[in-house]
């Protein structure tokens, strides 16, 4: 066969260096890869014994928390729903789900409703945050606090707390005029709070023991009270 790659029968002493000249550089080439490999390897496992977990390295944070301020030195990565519970002993935030899908953790940030197992602690250094611990006003219950128990909103009162702060947040949306996923007409200032805007607006929180009529009743009762 003519033409300028040799074939399979050419034995010419030519093709036989071109043989060995492809052999060696192949077996050449897998050669420095694996040294390659092996080094980059070893390269941060030594270099991670010899520094430190950055991590690790506890941060310092005050924390505004019910009126009063903590200063506390953090793990970086601790939650605020742990630095809550670990830390000042608030027990009052539940950790349920710990995936932000349940809602037992809630707090307010600031007047905002948030899930306190998302959002680490070191992001809200002084920052005023409401636990269901400081929504009382000494002897006298929040009134959502009080409706709860007079419309018995709860049965294990696990998700209880979670509930409460939550519906705080939720009746200062709805004062402030913010509409939501259900809200008919989005031109009106202040949506009508009905049932089904309770139910939509509170779709965050669950309640396990299913007391969610009761919990309906209590939160338009203290939307109808004045402010």
């Amino acid at each position: 066969m003519s033409g300028p790659w040799p074939s399979s029968e050419d034995t010419s002493p030519g093709n036989d260096r071109l043989d060995l000249t492809r052999r060696a550089a192949l077996e050449g080439g897998a050669a420095t890869a694996a040294v390659l490999e092996a080094g980059a390897f070893a390269a941060p496992a030594s270099a991670k014994a010899a520094e430190p977990d950055v991590q690790s390295i506890p941060l310092s944070v005050q924390l505004q928390i019910n009126g009063g301020f903590h200063q506390l030195s953090l793990d970086p990565r601790t939650t605020l729903l742990d630095a809550l519970r670990e830390h000042l002993a608030l027990t009052g935030a539940k950790k349920g789900c710990d995936h932000g899908q349940c809602g037992a953790c809630t707090v307010l940030l600031d007047g905002r409703r948030i899930n306190a197992c998302l959002t680490l602690a070191v992001m809200h250094d002084g920052q005023s945050i409401t636990t269901i611990e400081g929504l009382a006003d000494g002897e006298t219950l929040h009134p959502l606090q009080a409706a709860f128990i007079e419309h018995d909103g709860f049965q294990c009162g696990y998700c209880t707390s979670g509930q409460i702060c939550s519906a705080v947040g939720m009746l200062r949306e709805s004062c402030l005029g913010m509409p939501s996923y259900v809200t008919a007409d989005l031109a009106q200032p202040h949506p009508q709070l009905t049932d089904l805007e309770i139910r939509e607006r509170m779709s965050g929180n669950i309640c396990r023991c299913a007391a969610y009529p009761n919990i309906v009743a209590a939160i338009r009762q203290a939307a109808e009270q004045p402010s």
